[in-house]
């Protein structure tokens, strides 16, 4: 409850000081399940200025067309398509990660482990780095954080750990118990299941890799710092 109440608070200050209504690109979505699902992104400072004074346009399409013109945008809710002229698009198609990694093998009982025919978790990685049933596959940056830079720089350092026996992986079976019950938790929190996603769970996953590594998961210094300060990147720059 106060989880959600902070981030009411929150979506009401981004839509106001970023003028969503105004511009007609309020998200579908509520601020607490954006988060939860890695959907939260940043903008470069000034930018819906330039979206005021129109140097920066911003159209809602559902679907949209090539033509010798340039790009027609159709929407649901407007009875013609508008035309926008333009010499150059460029086509951000996004990939699919889950389809990538399963065809690393030729092998359909391996990719059957990254992707079970009718299993509803994606890829399931223990700490979202290592396959239960391929320990010797290591992945970073496949699951999303609010910081994903930070986030797979503090794996890597888990794997290095890993790999020179600091500590042993636990069994097949508990680690197949671990990845079932935060992806359990990860999609009660969302909607949304195109990707792994642990926003909402940040924290509380480098605290699991610091335990395994044997650092103090408590990174700052102090009680009320530990509670109250943002955790960054350089919390985790030492032991």
């Amino acid at each position: 409850m106060q989880k959600w109440a902070i981030c009411k608070v929150v979506e009401r200050k981004v839509k106001r000081m970023n003028r969503l209504e105004k511009f007609g690109i309020v998200p579908e979505c509520s601020f607490l399940e954006g988060m939860n699902a890695c959907l939260i992104s940043t903008v470069p400072q000034g930018f819906y200025d330039k979206v005021e004074e129109g140097s920066i346009i911003l159209k809602r399409c559902s679907t949209f067309h090539f033509c010798k013109e340039g790009v027609l945008l159709n929407n649901n809710d407007s009875e013609s398509p508008s035309l926008i002229n333009n010499d150059l698009v460029i086509f951000a198609t996004g990939f699919k990660g889950d389809q990538k990694l399963k065809h690393i093998f030729s092998s359909p009982k391996f990719q059957d482990y990254i992707m079970a025919p009718q299993s509803d978790t994606l890829v399931p990685l223990y700490r979202e780095c290592i396959h239960p049933r391929i320990p010797q596959l290591a992945i970073i940056g496949f699951s999303d954080s609010l910081s994903n830079l930070y986030s797979s720089e503090l794996k890597c350092r888990w794997l290095a750990e890993l790999f020179g026996r600091k500590f042993m992986l636990p069994s097949i079976q508990d680690m197949e118990k671990d990845v079932s019950t935060i992806d359990n938790v990860t999609r009660k929190n969302s909607n949304h299941d195109s990707k792994t996603c642990i926003g909402a769970l940040h924290i509380w996953h480098n605290d699991q890799l610091c335990i395994d590594m044997g650092w103090n998961p408590k990174r700052k210094n102090g009680f009320w710092a530990d509670w109250f300060e943002p955790y960054g990147p350089m919390d985790y720059t030492h032991p």
